[in-house]
């Protein structure tokens, strides 16, 4: 299985501060069947923003690390990247990375709104023949709120990710409430840990998946393992017809 969603990368961001944290998140995530692992360390954040170059030092040395302690995890370079203005210029000039120097380009929207111009983004990120990935929606206040804006951007070609701690109630029930109706909406396509470390942000990839197995949703585990692996083979993703949540009967509970 492949985690495309992760901050494994040491002393860069908000992942562990050093390298026994790095090798202590490969170890946990070997334990849950995970295979392969992109680092998707934060890219023009306002409180972080982890270079190419950095991405490619720190990758190169925890694999280095991890062949030394045994551990068996294929690691890849990546970005999580704030959305902002420049990002496809940024893109074409190598300062910002795609997954697994794929086509598929990983987006983190603010976490209270969508900007006027993530669909002009989009489009851009489209023309140059890329893939914007939406890294977990159902943590965006004005997605929760509204979901159709997801809709919205699904329809003009945007993909997303949901999390796996999202699916299994870590992040709270009314996220796990929306996580839960954007896949029944066929609004995700990939499913990531976004793990930052062993303790409080871990990986719950099995359990994630376990759960919903357990309610019936096996087909859509099925097409989001099997678009995770298309990002590393280069390949058009599976998708299913999205569909419009406000068609749906209940959303959430509150109080």
């Amino acid at each position: 299985m492949i985690d495309m969603h992760t901050h494994v990368l040491f002393g860069v961001d908000d992942g562990p501060e050093e390298m026994s944290g790095s090798l202590k998140m490969l170890r946990q995530a070997e334990e849950e069947g995970i295979t392969e692992i992109i680092a998707t360390s934060h890219a023009c954040h306002p409180q972080f923003h982890v270079d190419a170059d950095s991405v490619y030092d720190g990758v190169g040395r925890l694999r280095k690390a991890a062949e030394t302690e045994g551990l068996g995890i294929k690691l890849h370079t990546g970005h999580e990247i704030r959305l902002n203005g420049n990002l496809p210029e940024r893109l074409d000039s190598g300062d910002l990375l795609t997954l697994a120097g794929s086509k598929y380009v990983m987006l983190e929207l603010p976490s209270q709104g969508v900007p006027d111009y993530t669909v002009g983004v989009i489009q851009s990120l489209m023309n140059r023949g890329l893939i914007p990935v939406i890294a977990h929606p159902e943590r965006n206040k004005a997605i929760v709120e509204k979901p159709q804006r997801l809709f919205r951007l699904v329809n003009h070609g945007a993909l997303a990710q949901v999390t796996a701690g999202a699916v299994c109630g870590t992040f709270g029930s009314r996220i796990k409430d929306a996580a839960l109706t954007l896949i029944d909406s066929h609004l995700v396509h990939f499913y990531g840990s976004d793990a930052h470390n062993t303790e409080k942000r871990g990986f719950h990839f099995d359990e994630g998946l376990s759960y919903l197995e357990k309610k019936g949703r096996a087909d859509m585990v099925d097409i989001m393992l099997e678009n995770n692996a298309r990002i590393l083979e280069m390949r058009d993703p599976v998708l299913l017809e999205p569909e419009d949540p406000k068609s749906k009967k209940k959303w959430f509970i509150f109080g």
